[in-house]
């Protein structure tokens, strides 16, 4: 089903944008640049962090919004009563919605041109909250952006616009978010562009290709080195820099930010470690080898491994701490 979107003249347009992270900033930005009228930003309240809890942490669209004089508005309740009389005050027609948390009806009905998404994957493929991760995690070698028309159940509303994003062998969550994001900004005000024109057709979803992008959990990180070398080496990229992959060694928890791998025949098990204690640290996996490369051991900051190595001391180079230390010329 295919339904084209009449025109409306640009100087009608008035836009509130909803979004919070970093991601957002850049739509936000490009809406703006085009010339767009934002009569309101929605993001996150403020919250308190850093030591003691006494730092106002402010959202990156927040910061944004209040460099431009925008109006913002930071609902912690979506049905407030008192919001939504502020937000039908502002007398948008159009709302932009780019990783922010879940409308209720109220709010995505509330303007006449409707309320529109984007998501980071190609509809209907990873609908869900980590679309990205999950991308990168399975082993894909593209993603993509995707502009839909909001409706009630998350992800399903009719698709506007899709772009297509390269997901590079060595790319880690990072890089492609950063290219997605710059990707995903032109693809809104595209979509905008072609609502105003009346070149907007919408479709709906292929229901036959849908794949889920759930939430990720801090269980879901640890790394299983059942697995063989590419698929491990796919799970950190998708998860560093956050949340992050880890694993044990001895008792202390290791979060794996960059690793390298090698398929390698061996008589190891999986979660062996082999190192010379100075250079570098490898676990044993199916098929082949993983060689951690910067990390956070447990109650520490980020480091390569060599300097996770050199600072351990001679008796943590014994067992049981490396668990199974081997001569990697064993192989």
């Amino acid at each position: 089903m295919r339904a084209q979107i009449s025109n409306v003249n640009k100087s009608d347009l008035k836009i509130v944008f909803l979004g919070t992270p970093e991601f957002a900033v850049a739509s936000l930005e490009a809406i703006l640049n085009e010339g767009y009228n934002v009569v309101g930003v929605i993001t996150a309240p403020d919250r308190k962090g850093g030591r003691g809890m006494k730092k106002t942490i402010e959202s990156s669209v927040k910061k944004y919004a209040f460099s431009k004089n925008l109006k913002i508005l930071q609902p912690t309740n979506l049905k407030n009563p008192q919001f939504l009389e502020e937000l039908k005050a502002l007398g948008a027609n159009l709302q932009v919605v780019v990783a922010f948390r879940m409308l209720p009806r109220v709010v995505w009905d509330m303007p006449t041109l409707g309320t529109y998404n984007l998501h980071g994957s190609l509809l209907p493929k990873y609908r869900g909250a980590a679309p990205i991760n999950w991308a990168i995690m399975n082993g894909e070698q593209k993603t993509g952006v995707t502009t839909f028309k909001l409706k009630h159940e998350i992800d399903t509303g009719s698709i506007a616009l899709q772009a297509e994003v390269p997901i590079h062998p060595a790319d880690y969550l990072n890089d492609v978010h950063d290219r997605m994001m710059v990707i995903g900004a032109n693809l809104v005000t595209k979509t905008i562009r072609n609502l105003c024109s009346g070149h907007l057709i919408l479709k709906e979803q292929d229901e036959s290709g849908i794949t889920k992008a759930p939430k990720i959990f801090h269980d879901d990180c640890l790394i299983s080195f059942d697995n063989t070398p590419s698929d491990i080496f796919n799970k950190i990229r998708g998860l560093s820099p956050y949340p992050a992959a880890w694993m044990t060694i001895g008792e202390k928890k290791i979060k794996i930010y960059k690793a390298m791998y090698s398929y390698h025949q061996h008589q190891s098990q999986p979660g062996d470690i082999i190192t010379d204690g100075k250079s570098y640290l490898a676990i044993s996996c199916l098929n082949g080898l993983i060689f951690l490369t910067e990390i956070q051991p447990q109650g520490k900051t980020r480091m390569l491994i060599k300097d996770y190595l050199n600072g351990l001391q001679i008796t943590e180079r014994t067992q049981p701490y490396l668990r199974r230390i081997q001569s990697p010329w064993s192989y």
